[in-house]
């Protein structure tokens, strides 16, 4: 069956896989390009996550000076919850380059939910030192310390990854298309949520859209954090192809056991 030309504009993103093949990704592995691009992306973060830490410790001897002046307490709030905010954004764009395995409980956990554990490290110390500190009154305390709370939740949530990816759920994905599709590539747009194997599939080809992108499942995840597929595309594949799904389970079972060896 033909598909009718997009009438969008189709950017092809550069390092895409459009060679023909069937489901045959055993375990996915992040380029080079992405690798480099995320271990620089993590470096950027420490170093506001440094800053952030250093407001905070610069907000903290404050509370030791009396009178406390608290407009500098809550410049330095700010600033902490800036680079804060700052440095949990790249980690996780990074964690979209090059995300971590599930098999490690603790480290995948670490790695995709670090930006929360640096806001809380970023932000409870002070908190506790502002109401417990002997130079500020109930009602500086109530002001600030409202303000320093109000500072961890906003970085604790952004910071907070809560669709984190995994090497796993990149496998899975990326062969689920290679099965479908008979390559790594699919379409996407600027403001959509899923993923496409039809260029002219009527969820993006539509009157809103300008441009469309292609490109792998990979890329579609580190550029717009698009981790699932159209299932109109989906169901309209399986019945051109008159694909059978026990054919891809027999596939994705001989690619686990080709894993495990």
């Amino acid at each position: 069956m033909e598909t009718n030309k997009p009438n969008k504009k189709v950017t092809r993103v550069s390092g895409g896989d459009n060679t023909s093949h069937q489901a045959t990704t055993t375990t996915f592995v992040p380029t080079a390009e992405a690798k480099g691009k995320a271990n620089q992306l993590r470096t950027f973060a420490v170093i506001s996550w440094i800053l952030a830490i250093a407001a905070q410790i610069f907000a903290i001897t404050l509370l030791f000076k009396p009178p406390v002046n608290m407009t500098w307490l809550i410049i330095l709030i700010v600033v902490d919850l800036i680079f804060a905010i700052i440095g949990a954004v790249l980690w996780k764009k990074s964690n979209r380059l090059d995300p971590a395995s599930e098999k490690d409980k603790f480290k995948f956990f670490m790695q995709s939910q670090l930006g929360m554990v640096v806001a809380i490290i970023a932000f409870l110390p002070l908190v506790i030192f502002i109401f417990t500190s002997k130079n500020l009154d109930g009602k500086q305390k109530g002001i600030v310390g409202s303000i320093a709370v109000v500072a961890l939740v906003i970085a604790g949530v952004t910071g907070f990854d809560f669709n984190p990816p995994s090497i796993e759920q990149y496998t899975e994905q990326t062969r689920r298309v290679e099965w479908l599709q008979g390559s790594n590539f699919v379409y996407w747009t600027k403001s959509g949520t899923v993923y496409h194997l039809y260029n002219d599939c009527s969820y993006i080809n539509t009157d809103r859209t300008t441009e469309i992108f292609e490109g792998s499942v990979a890329q579609a995840r580190e550029l717009k954090n698009i981790a699932n597929l159209c299932s109109r595309c989906e169901n309209r594949k399986i019945k051109e192809k008159n694909l059978d799904e026990a054919d891809y389970q027999e596939q994705i079972e001989a690619l686990d056991e080709a894993v495990e060896e």
